[in-house]
């Protein structure tokens, strides 16, 4: 089955090697994506996070080096209270001297046109967040 895509990007003014160590660094994720983390702890070498959709648990599966994920590469699962995993696509590409971050939202069967919405506007509100940070700092 394939499931509609929406891709969310935004431009950084800041080199794709800095977001990417900054992004896909588990314990930086309630600094910028509320979306999925208001707080996340590291618990038997799992990163658990109290998200909006209850405790889940985050897992970054792309290539890493130093503990440093590689090529851009920042996809995660996000597995849910009912054991359910959500796959979300996460890239950083170079974009001149800075960066494009590309978020792909998939529509999942059970999601309404609402949710969906609510979901792509968290997304982008994340975005912007991160998108603040690395170029204040």
């Amino acid at each position: 089955m394939l499931y509609p895509a929406q891709h969310i990007s935004i431009s950084i003014d800041a080199e794709p090697a800095k977001v990417a160590k900054f992004a896909g660094n588990p314990a930086n994720l309630p600094q910028w994506a509320a979306g999925l983390s208001t707080g996340i702890r590291e618990e038997g070498g799992k990163w658990i996070t109290d998200s909006p959709m209850g405790v889940v648990e985050v897992r970054f599966t792309g290539p890493k080096k130093n503990d440093v994920p590689e090529h851009g590469i920042l996809d995660h699962d996000v597995i849910l209270p009912d054991g359910t995993t959500v796959h979300n696509p996460l890239r950083v590409l170079a974009n001149g001297t800075g960066s494009e971050v590309i978020f792909t939202l998939y529509r999942l069967p059970s999601t309404s046109d609402a949710d969906l919405e609510r979901d792509a506007d968290m997304v982008r509100e994340d975005l912007a967040r991160l998108k603040q940070l690395l170029e204040q700092g």
